[in-house]
């Protein structure tokens, strides 16, 4: 990235599974932005992805949902 961040992804072979959910403390998900969540959602579910229902954002009133990775890790949908 310009400003220097980056991300790092790394994969084992035999790594331990661990329990991953939206709301669990430390490393918990990725967020994308997202024009218009029920088009994505749309579109992923149209891909056999499983994805949950819609919520709405108390704070924002933004729409936003989740979906896992193929790693089961969730990955979150927020629109802006």
């Amino acid at each position: 990235m310009p400003d220097g961040s980056q991300i790092e992804l790394f994969s084992f072979d035999g790594a331990p599974t661990r329990p991953s959910y939206p709301e669990a403390q430390g490393l918990r998900h990725l967020a994308f932005k997202v024009a218009d969540v029920q088009i994505a959602k749309t579109y992923l579910e149209s891909c056999d992805v499983n994805v949950e229902d819609i919520r709405v954002d108390e704070i924002t009133g933004k729409k936003f949902t989740f979906f896992a990775d193929p790693d089961n890790l969730p990955l979150e949908l927020y629109e802006v």
